[in-house]
């Protein structure tokens, strides 16, 4: 882990840590340069983590270059991926309100940079700026939902639907190209979606076969016929 000490930088490395976040970039201009004031930047390598299970949590850590997996383990010490994050996503925001230990690790995927803000002084910037407020319950919302969601996708689904819904999940917001890079490996897909790297890469190639999908270089999807797909 590395603290970043570089002054004549960090005003505008903080303020597009900010911008990029939903719960930040709505504030004005003058609103943001206040919160640049409480903001730590931090780097990590690949590999290293930003906390463990059973940490002490009292910061906000906000994602502004890089890729985070957030993880559990079960109690035979297997791997359940919880969320990925990239840039404009957070973690840590239960510590915000109470004071608590992590129930999850949260590893860099590739060199990351975090912007990270302190128990006291986010409470403080609500008081300020009952706005954001609203956005971290937002927030909370969409993730209580699709937690609810991946729950019952375990309990219910076969896991083509399951890869399936993943694949449709992801195309969302690459709707023109219908085109999106995978984030994360197989063996981490499958960790998240409940199943084996084995069984990602098999049905993948059936999807493939069925022409539903084409798989291209650099961890590429490209969706070819997306009814069909969820038909599955």
């Amino acid at each position: 882990m590395e603290e970043k000490s570089c002054h004549s930088c960090k005003n505008h490395s903080y303020h597009n840590c900010i911008s990029i976040v939903p719960i930040f970039n709505h504030l004005e201009k003058d609103q943001m340069n206040e919160i640049t004031k409480t903001i730590q930047s931090v780097s990590y390598k690949k590999g290293e983590h930003l906390y463990n299970a059973g940490d002490q949590s009292d910061s906000l850590y906000i994602i502004n270059e890089g890729k985070i997996r957030v993880y559990r383990l079960s109690d035979n010490g297997k791997e359940q991926v919880v969320r990925f994050l990239l840039p404009g996503d957070f973690t840590g925001e239960l510590a915000l309100f109470n004071e608590t230990t992590y129930d999850a690790f949260a590893e860099a995927m590739a060199d990351t940079k975090v912007c990270m803000i302190k128990r006291d002084d986010f409470q403080n910037l609500l008081m300020s700026y009952p706005t954001i407020s609203l956005k971290v319950l937002t927030e909370f919302s969409k993730r209580l939902s699709q937690s609810e969601k991946q729950t019952t996708r375990f309990a219910t689904e076969k896991v083509e639907t399951r890869i399936a819904l993943f694949l449709l999940d992801s195309i969302e917001e690459e709707q023109a190209t219908m085109e999106f890079t995978l984030p994360m490996s197989k063996k981490d897909l499958a960790s998240y979606l409940g199943t084996t790297p084995e069984t990602i890469s098999r049905k993948f190639k059936e999807l493939e076969e069925k022409g539903l999908i084409i798989q291209k270089e650099n961890k590429k999807i490209k969706i070819v016929d997306l009814n069909k797909l969820g038909l599955i």
